[in-house]
């Protein structure tokens, strides 16, 4: 590991948090969950860790999501969390603090913006800059975003869907919904406790939208087995679900992802809309890869949509690049300190 490690990118997500460091990519990419201990008030573990105790805790710990919504919820974890990241990513013998840029969603409050950069200078950044998630996310999946030419970004992640046109450098429109991959997997532990009298825990749900969840019906039904406790009895039980049924269920949570995607289209200026439908949609985000989304977006908007490659890591490559370019990306820069 480098001892001169002087930059990172991270991209803070409500689900995941992902460090990317120029020159060697993205070096760490674990849950955002934290573990603490009550009587204590203690941190006892963050990441990949934390993430197992999820519903397995005893009374006297608790673990959770410090990150709501795409932003923080939870201040003094949050930090302790992003210590943890950073000191993981350079190593405890780097000789310098690095300087962090860190995303947020496109919707947030110039508080928030501020609680972003504080936390991240307290737990060990010489300098920290915040620049809005689409913008990152459209440079992290190669869109050339200083030409005058229309390019449509929409990043769906854990806690917000991000959609956005960007042309010459700039968000020309663009809206933020709290509609992400945890409501979808909320609305399919709903669905199976309504129909099934089953109660199952938000990793299980998480697991069967990526086995079997689809966007749109399909033809040919795939089945997989879950696992939870019995409503009424409270015994353990397990039953089969079905991709149209899931499709069923997260129905409602993708109408309301379309509804962000047409909004901002609708007040896109004519000259970009039709660059737009020319180059198409661009997803990225964990979330755009269930299956048929593309395909969704198309059947709702008439715009053919292309999920990026590596999907999930365009918003933390984008801080890398937007942070070795400061100077290009400069007035991107929302708050820094």
């Amino acid at each position: 590991m480098p001892l001169f490690i002087k930059k990172m990118g991270i991209d803070l997500g409500t689900a995941n948090t992902l460090v990317f460091v120029p020159n060697e990519g993205v070096v760490l990419n674990e849950p955002s969950v934290v573990a603490v201990s009550v009587p204590e008030n203690k941190v006892l573990a963050v990441g990949n860790e934390a993430k197992v105790m999820v519903g397995k805790t005893p009374d006297t710990i608790i673990a959770y999501r410090p990150m709501k919504d795409g932003v923080i919820a939870d201040y003094r974890v949050t930090e302790a969390m992003l210590r943890y990241y950073i000191t993981k990513a350079i190593g405890k013998w780097n000789l310098f603090k690095p300087e962090v840029m860190v995303s947020v969603p496109a919707g947030v409050t110039s508080t928030e913006r501020r609680s972003v950069v504080e936390a991240a200078v307290k737990a060990g950044a010489r300098a920290a800059y915040v620049i809005k998630e689409p913008i990152l996310a459209a440079i992290g999946a190669g869109i050339p975003i200083h030409e005058p030419i229309g390019h449509m970004v929409v990043d769906i992640g854990g806690g917000t869907t991000d959609a956005a046109v960007i042309s010459l450098g700039g968000i020309v429109a663009s809206t933020s919904v709290k509609v992400a991959g945890n409501k979808i997997d909320q609305a399919i532990a709903d669905y199976i406790k309504k129909t099934s009298n089953l109660i199952i825990g938000e990793r299980t749900a998480e697991q069967i939208k990526i086995e079997i969840g689809s966007a749109i019906p399909v033809d040919k039904d795939e089945y997989c087995q879950v696992k939870g406790r019995d409503f009424i009895p409270g015994l353990p039980r397990s039953i089969t679900a079905s991709t149209n049924e899931i499709q069923k269920a997260i129905d409602p949570e993708l109408r309301e992802i379309m509804r962000a995607i047409k909004n901002v289209l609708q007040e896109t200026p004519p000259e970009l809309a039709s660059d737009i439908i020319d180059k198409g949609i661009v997803m990225t985000g964990g979330t755009s890869l269930l299956r048929n989304i593309g395909e969704l977006v198309y059947r709702s908007t008439g715009v053919r949509a292309q999920i990026a490659e590596d999907a999930l890591l365009c918003v933390a490559k984008g801080t890398g690049i937007a942070l070795d370019h400061l100077e290009v990306y400069k007035k991107n820069v929302l708050a820094k300190r």
